[in-house]
């Protein structure tokens, strides 16, 4: 999907604005998202300062925990008044700061969102397996022993077909 601003970079960044029950979808490219920042009654820093009861000036330390990540140098503190990680690495190092913070975000820890269809055959095949496994426990806890078995069996095939 093309930013609708600019019409030449892809949309990375989706702004979704509800006022009065009025939805506005904005799809934009990470220029053109900067440029309009200061229009929107929004700021990244602000937002994540709230989910984590951060008041800017005052430190959120946990013990143990490095204040600057070793691979780019990134401070905690910086993450915190920028809303974005220098790099991969940033997700061990603050890695005790941030599950708090997923976790308020979206409820886990774990990626629950979309798979897209042809990437993520294996991912949609082991999710399958671990939706199956929970309802073959509740089967067997209510003593439905046929269906559990249904239900074990299809654990099986779809295991087969993650080895292959």
């Amino acid at each position: 999907m093309l930013c609708e601003r600019c019409q030449q970079k892809p949309a990375s960044v989706h702004f979704t604005q509800i006022v009065n029950n009025q939805k506005t979808e904005l799809n934009l490219c990470p220029d053109c998202a900067r440029e309009l920042e200061g229009q929107w009654n929004f700021s990244l820093p602000k937002f994540f300062a709230s989910l984590l009861n951060y008041e800017p000036g005052l430190g959120l330390e946990v013990a143990g925990v490095p204040t600057r990540c070793s691979e780019c140098g990134l401070t905690f503190t910086q993450f915190q008044q920028g809303g974005f990680l220098g790099c991969p690495e940033c997700y061990h190092a603050f890695a005790a700061r941030l599950d708090p913070l997923l976790r308020r975000l979206h409820g886990s820890t774990q990626h629950r969102g979309k798979v897209p269809r042809r990437a993520g055959g294996n991912l949609r095949i082991q999710r399958e397996i671990d939706r199956l496994r929970r309802e073959l426990q509740e089967l067997v806890a209510q003593e439905a022993f046929e269906r559990a078995a249904e239900v074990r069996d299809r654990i099986r095939q779809l295991e087969a077909q993650l080895e292959r």
